[in-house]
């Protein structure tokens, strides 16, 4: 059973709805490429909103209460924000949980070298990417520089139009004979994705003794200059590769975005502005923003980490005293959206997927009952009667929604971070976007599903 697209329900006014909540979502795109520059755009939302940073709730000794707004950020890179409810936390909560580190190349902890007149970053590529789609295209590098001495040097080259480019080059066709007949998934091999940055010698008079390869001098006198930084500062650094420019309107039309990172910043930005939207309710109403999903959500910021229990646990200790067991209850009595993009169907690949249980774009927001790969390895299957209370909350409010399945079953498959949410034995069921381009620089959502998804979680905060 497949909806109409949305776009022929919506109203004039709607439209004007769709396009302004579509600007404030590229803007979110644009400012961020990274996992710190996200959170640091929330951390401002969410203050001007009137949330309060938890650790200094508890640091201040202050008593938290019904309808008091929260955030609780873990190093730079995750963050979860809670309106806390009229209820006790032990019946529980709605989440709305999405990631926001996208697919990209990383810079390596000792980069830079010179061959032949030409200056290269080494690199390490995060998540999983089609390595030839990141060749021959405008490169921009986000990220921290901290030194010894612990001051932070932030980098953003490549985004202002009066900044350079890079790029990863790619070979000639005239001279690709032998390269075209390579598998697609080693005609790039991961460690000859390096980073030209550089090509003019420092001068020779410059020149210190020991430093024989003049363009790479170059390009550290430039970084020494510009941010006052030594080649052995790579070791601390995190300089994340991303494609430059702005998200742009894609079609004549203008009904769908083209941007990099849309997985999973659409489902993060519509998440945070559903809540951000609503009020205090009876329920506590929870966004859990996270980092390393890209990577099987391991480390300290990935959802395999503690510190979203703990938060939780401070909450219930500062509000009832200290109580293992009524955290577990929160937990427990939870009930969530894992959200993250779905895989588009596409015309042009359609070989791929199984229509009936396809994902289109403008047909709304998606859900998956289950993920995973094959035989729903790696999935969390949500139970049936979840299912239809979600039914019921999206058609009573209007929602348009689909379900889909990622792809054909044995093509291939994939995960979210709901899985690890059911171990405490909540409600979990992923939902999101679906996009064309997955995990490629440049990724394809419709402006309608984006707009739905905001509706439907804002939908589920109030009536789960």
């Amino acid at each position: 059973m497949k909806n109409k697209t949305v776009w022929e329900k919506y109203s004039s006014k709607e439209l004007k709805a769709v396009k302004s909540f579509s600007e404030g979502y590229k803007d979110f795109l644009d400012k961020g490429k990274t996992e710190r520059e996200c959170v640091e755009q929330i951390v401002a939302a969410a203050e001007k909103e009137g949330y309060k940073d938890l650790e200094k709730v508890l640091a201040e000794g202050r008593k938290i209460k019904a309808g008091d707004k929260l955030y609780s950020v873990t190093m730079k890179k995750s963050i979860a924000l809670f309106i806390i409810g009229s209820e006790p936390l032990e019946k529980g909560m709605n989440i709305l949980g999405a990631h926001i580190d996208s697919p990209r190349v990383d810079v390596k902890g000792n980069p830079l070298y010179e061959t032949n007149g030409m200056a290269y970053l080494d690199t390490h590529y995060y998540g999983g990417i089609k390595k030839y789609q990141w060749v021959a295209q405008a490169m921009a590098i986000h990220g921290v520089i901290v030194k010894k001495d612990g001051e932070v040097v932030r980098v953003c080259i490549g985004e202002d139009d009066k900044d350079p480019v890079f790029v990863f080059t790619d070979l000639l066709i005239h001279l690709a004979q032998k390269q075209m007949e390579e598998k697609a998934s080693t005609v790039i091999k991961g460690e000859g994705l390096d980073l030209l940055i550089g090509n003019q010698p420092l001068k020779k008079s410059k020149l210190s003794e020991d430093q024989k390869d003049a363009v790479a001098a170059n390009v550290l006198a430039i970084l020494k200059d510009k941010y006052g930084v030594e080649e052995s500062d790579f070791i601390s650094a995190e300089l994340e590769i991303v494609p430059a420019g702005k998200a742009r309107d894609c079609g004549l039309d203008a009904s769908m975005i083209l941007s990099y990172g849309q997985d999973d910043r659409v489902c993060a930005y519509t998440s945070l502005k559903a809540l951000l939207d609503s009020e205090a309710g009876k329920r506590t109403y929870c966004c859990l923003l996270v980092d390393k999903e890209e990577i099987g959500s391991v480390g300290a910021t990935g959802m395999n980490a503690y510190y979203f229990e703990n938060a939780v646990a401070e909450i219930i200790a500062n509000m009832e005293g200290e109580s293992n067991m009524k955290t577990r209850r929160c937990l427990a009595n939870s009930f969530m959206l894992s959200s993250d993009v779905s895989a588009g169907y596409d015309p042009l690949y359609a070989d791929a997927f199984e229509a009936k249980n396809a994902a289109f774009i403008s047909q709304g927001m998606t859900f998956n009952k289950f993920t995973g790969a094959r035989g729903k390895s790696g999935s969390n299957d949500a139970n049936a009667e979840y299912v239809g209370k979600l039914r019921k909350i999206m058609e009573d409010e209007g929602i348009s929604y689909q379900f889909a399945e990622l792809g054909k079953v044995d093509v291939g498959g994939g995960g979210t971070i709901a899985f690890i949410m059911a171990k405490y034995g909540m409600n979990v069921i992923d939902s999101g976007v679906a996009v064309l381009n997955m995990h490629a620089p440049y990724e394809v959502s419709s402006k309608a599903d984006v707009y739905e998804a905001y509706k439907g979680y804002m939908a589920f905060l109030k009536n789960a």
